[in-house]
Order: C-alpha cells, then sequence, then structure tokens
C-alpha cells in the first residue's frame, strides 16, 4: 500500500467514510481483498457508486496501460469485504462485460470527467468495471 493510499485510509476510517483530501468526499469504500499471488490481505481505497442495492468501482488505475492488482484479487477471490462509512459489509464481486460494463462505465464518465481522461490515457484497454453485490 503506498503512503498515499495509506493516508486515504486513515482519514476515511476517522471521519466515518468522508475524505477531503482530493475531493473524494462520501465517494470511496475501502475494499479488503486477498492478494491474488501473494495471498496477503489487502486494503484499497476505491471510488464507488452506489446502484441498486451494491456498489460498482472501476479499475481505470488512473489510466495506467494494466489493470491494477486489486481487479486480478477480485477475480481469484470475488468474495471479499468492504468498509462504507461505518458499516463493513460481506459482498461478492462480479467482473462486468459488453453492454453492462459500458452502461456501468458511463456512469464513471458521467460522473467524473477524470474518468474520461482515464480511458484515453489507456489507450487500447478497456476498463473494467465490477459489481460488489451484499452477500
Amino acid at each position: 500500500m503506498t503512503g498515499f493510499n495509506d493516508r486515504i485510509i486513515e482519514e476515511f476510517r476517522a471521519n466515518d467514510g468522508v475524505v477531503t483530501t482530493a475531493g473524494f468526499g462520501d465517494s470511496l469504500v475501502l475494499v479488503h481483498s486477498v492478494g491474488a499471488v501473494s495471498g496477503e490481505p489487502r486494503i484499497n481505497p476505491l471510488m464507488a457508486i452506489e446502484q441498486g442495492g451494491g456498489w460498482l468501482i472501476a479499475a481505470s488505475a488512473a489510466g495506467a496501460l494494466r489493470h491494477p492488482a486489486w481487479y486480478f484479487n477480485l477475480l481469484k477471490t470475488p468474495d471479499v469485504s468492504i468498509e462504507t462509512g461505518t458499516a463493513t459489509r460481506e459482498v461478492h464481486a462480479t467482473d462486468l462485460v459488453g453492454a453492462d460494463r459500458d452502461a456501468a462505465w458511463r456512469l464513471f464518465t458521467d460522473r467524473s470527467p477524470g474518468f474520461r481522461e482515464y480511458e484515453v490515457r489507456a489507450g487500447d484497454r478497456v476498463i473494467p468495471v465490477v459489481r460488489l453485490d451484499p452477500r
């Protein structure tokens, strides 16, 4: 975990899920996963969009040319937990494909122009969107 992520996690927990750093506000969840290779526990602060009783997260990696490691963690072990403000919830991760992915991705680009920039930076990489449903 990076120093930046450590600070975001600390602020998230200290303020019941509200993070003023970088203007995140209450749009983040903390995703607890298991490293696909290492088997070690991981925590990633990610922007989430609540939808239909679940959450959507985008594996944008700020437009990197490769998917972020947490995405592979969720593919290998999709039953994880997330922190949302003051609650911890058990969820199942589903990698969205086709029209479902495209519709979910539009929610991210409509919410923040930064996601459109990430899409350009990512080049040929299609940015995955993952749905987290309560289990």
